[in-house]
């Protein structure tokens, strides 16, 4: 490869936006693609809610420092991207809805693409897709150029296993899986793939890629089902729930993840709905799989009945009380609440009665449930229900905390990161 590499990545969320700066960092001139006005607009003035890090400089100083330097811009012009890059890389979402993935944001950009793509252009997809998609509809909808895929143009896929939070180091460590549709295409992606990724690089059939990905979240998804319902049993067992995972993952064959107020964001909760149309087609069965996740999709329920019952023994009920929920992120130390379980929780504590009041700094999204303060959230607060963590709430003075709530307030902590003392003072319950 070329020591300078001109490329375009295609969607600037969570996923693009650093991907796309781990580019320039390392010399590429890249330009962002969004169709979002006023997202790129926001990103050319370097702004940016992102909570990602590197090497002390937060998503939003590299940002400013990419564009000071003249390696990234974004733009929602295919045309003026195509001017400038001969190298594509797609990570637009794939929404769930109603179980069924919605296409259109992948349909529309791969058509976007196809009106503007030049002979020898590489396309690498990096979204997460219902396995078959590369081949059965990226490749057709790119063609549609008049050129052909693997002669005229390379067509690769690479799986994105990022975490958020983590992006900029995991792009460069985390080891890669990706396929291209004939041997030309996977030896020029893995040249732009390695750019950037310094680990392992795993090749393979582009369909066995696809499949992996999903796959790969679905297993953590099964996982965690799994310790919800060691969780129920560990409550009505006596059981400190978070010790028993600490003691059965000292064994070495053992890792069981973490309970939470469900599971989250865009990759787990969808993921067993990527696989399931190809599964319905080729006539496989997953209940196992839809299980879990009907366990998952039910915590924040088994939440509200477990805080109902505790105010109960006091006198009290969910109705009619103030419920301060402390984050609204998917997950911890995180802004994203998209497919976020504390949003499920409140909207069936509001079903149930309850008044909600729910902080998260970090989140800028604004909910006409969201509060400004920890002050406000708990002032007068029957009880606290404690979802996701984030660096403010680290510092939580617990006992002050109490003093602002009503009396013989309950404390439902999901994060096992309220301190025990406490329960002196409050009725301190845990997932």
């Amino acid at each position: 490869m070329n020591q300078t590499l001109n490329i375009a990545v295609i969607g600037l969320g969570f996923i693009g936006l650093p991907l796309s700066l781990s580019y320039a960092r390392k010399g590429a001139n890249v330009v962002g693609i969004d169709v979002s006005e006023r997202l790129t607009e926001e990103i050319n003035a370097g702004t940016s809610h992102h909570l990602e890090y590197f090497e002390g400089k937060s998503l939003a100083e590299i940002l400013r420092e990419q564009i000071a330097a003249g390696r990234f811009r974004a733009t929602t012009s295919y045309e003026e991207a195509a001017k400038a890059v001969n190298t594509y890389i797609i990570t637009v979402g794939i929404p769930v809805k109603n179980g069924d993935p919605d296409m259109s944001y992948l349909t529309g950009a791969c058509e976007s693409l196809a009106a503007v793509l030049k002979k020898g252009d590489t396309i690498i997809l990096r979204s997460t897709v219902i396995p078959g998609s590369t081949e059965e509809m990226v490749k057709p909808l790119l063609e549609k150029s008049g050129l052909v895929a693997g002669e005229d143009f390379y067509l690769a896929y690479a799986s994105e296993r990022i975490a958020e939070g983590r992006a900029f180091e995991e792009f460069i460590h985390m080891p890669l899986a990706m396929g291209g549709i004939n041997e030309a295409s996977a030896k020029r992606a893995h040249e732009v793939l390695t750019f950037v990724t310094e680990s392992e690089v795993t090749i393979s059939d582009i369909k066995v890629v696809e499949t992996s990905k999903v796959i790969e979240n679905v297993q953590r998804d099964v996982n965690i089902a799994m310790v919800q319902q060691f969780a129920r049993f560990a409550e009505k067992a006596g059981i400190d729930t978070f010790e028993l995972i600490r003691v059965a993952n000292t064994h070495t064959r053992v890792n069981l993840l973490t309970p939470g107020p469900g599971v989250g964001g865009y990759c787990l909760p969808n993921a067993l709905y990527y696989l399931l149309p190809k599964a319905k087609e080729i006539g496989v069965s997953l209940d196992l799989l839809e299980t879990a996740r009907q366990i998952n999709d039910s915590v924040p329920q088994v939440l509200v009945q477990m805080l109902d019952h505790e105010l109960n023994k006091l006198g009290k009920t969910v109705a009619g009380s103030k419920v301060a929920v402390l984050g609204l992120a998917m997950k911890d130390f995180s802004n994203d609440d998209r497919i976020s379980p504390p949003h499920h929780l409140v909207q069936l504590l509001q079903e149930a009665g309850a008044m909600v009041a729910a902080y998260d700094p970090a989140v800028p999204s604004m909910y006409d449930y969201k509060v400004d303060s920890l002050e406000e959230a708990l002032r007068g607060a029957e009880a606290v229900v404690y979802v996701t963590a984030q660096e403010a709430f680290l510092e939580i003075d617990w006992n002050e905390a109490i003093g602002m709530m009503a009396e013989n307030p309950v404390l439902l902590d999901g994060k096992n990161r309220i301190p025990r003392s406490v329960g002196e003072k409050a009725t301190l319950i845990r997932l």
